[in-house]
């Protein structure tokens, strides 16, 4: 099972916040992850415990628009990817075979008005670190 640990709005000490998070991700090791990421930016810091499932290749996370502007960690699955890949062709350079990766491509064309285009059970956390902005979506069944 993936994990995701994140930090954002960092206003100084990134390097002790990196830290922290980096503990905070290992705490979700014993979930038996496959990879291990981490993003560390300025103001935001993104882990993810990766269990590989669609593109063991390349889909290692957090993933990064080929800009390096969109950082996304996720956990789950998107049933309808190809059918939005598709969509998006031309549109979106896609830098993986991961099912997850549409996320930053439908933000990037939508704004954060895509999340109704997605059907499949996840959590994410992605951050625009050129807009300094972040998007959290959880499932609610997941908060309680």
């Amino acid at each position: 099972m993936c994990g995701i640990v994140g930090m954002f709005e960092i206003k100084a000490q990134q390097e002790s916040y990196r830290k922290r998070v980096f503990k905070m991700a290992q705490k979700l090791r014993p979930r038996r992850p496959d990879w291990s990421g981490i993003y560390v930016g300025c103001r935001a810091i993104l882990a993810h415990e990766r269990l590989a499932i669609v593109d063991p290749e390349s889909g290692g996370q957090p993933l990064k628009s080929k800009d390096g502007k969109l950082i996304l960690a996720v956990n789950g699955e998107i049933y309808n990817h190809r059918e939005l890949r598709a969509q998006l062709e031309g549109k979106y350079e896609f830098m993986t075979g991961s099912d997850c990766e549409v996320i930053l491509a439908l933000y990037r064309e939508k704004g954060i008005n895509f999340i109704e285009d997605l059907n499949g059970i996840f959590a994410f956390a992605l951050y625009d670190s050129d807009k300094d902005v972040y998007l959290i979506a959880i499932p609610v069944g997941l908060l309680g």
